[in-house]
């Protein structure tokens, strides 16, 4: 199965975290029970060995999630750097978020794109490209001045071409520092800040 490298992977799911308390609790139980209580060793030994084992699965499992969550968050940060380069690169561009992928087809896709910085969500046709899309996904297109005007109505479905396509990053992983500020705003503080 393969799944959306867009979407932030989640860590605590209600079933892990329930399991994770029964078995700590039981655990816990157990320690505290276990001079006082008059049983065979024999078993004894089995339900200790059980309920560590069901700990040590148990912690297996929280730290595979924290270990993903973590690859994922320093290749987002990587996506982001890699987009903000593209952005400076880059004559004209403008962000936008795909929001659903509606129709796959050999040559290109149907999609709803929102236009990050007008708040405005359209049908699109994006040709297809070298990797595939995913939702959640934001591109950096190039706009193409034909289809968006100043002064004219959105067009009924707006048309991208693979080749205006610049970079992608997954809108999850979206750094704050992006958000507060685009690197060109970062790079001109930087500089004031240097000459003052």
């Amino acid at each position: 199965m393969v799944l959306n490298p867009t979407a932030k992977p989640k860590v605590a799911t209600a079933g892990l975290v329930s399991t994770s308390t029964v078995v700590l609790i039981a655990l816990v139980v157990f320690l505290v029970s276990f001079p006082a209580a008059e049983l065979p060793a024999l078993f004894k030994v089995i339900v200790a060995g059980l309920l560590v084992a069901a700990a040590l699965l148990s912690g297996g499992l929280w730290w595979k999630r924290v270990n993903h969550l973590r690859t994922w968050l320093a290749e987002a940060r990587e996506q982001w750097r890699s987009f903000d380069n593209a952005r400076l690169a880059s004559g004209t561009t403008t962000e936008i978020t795909l929001l659903s992928v509606d129709a796959i087809q050999p040559t290109g896709s149907w999609v709803t794109i929102e236009w990050n910085r007008f708040n405005h969500v359209q049908p699109a046709w994006i040709e297809a490209q070298s990797e595939p899309i995913w939702p959640g996904s934001v591109l950096l297109i190039t706009p193409d001045p034909a289809q968006v005007r100043p002064s004219a109505p959105w067009p009924e479905a707006y048309f991208i071409r693979a080749a205006d396509c610049l970079a992608w990053a997954p809108s999850e992983g979206r750094p704050i520092a992006s958000l507060l500020t685009s690197p060109i705003q970062q790079g001109e503080g930087s500089i004031q800040h240097r000459q003052g």
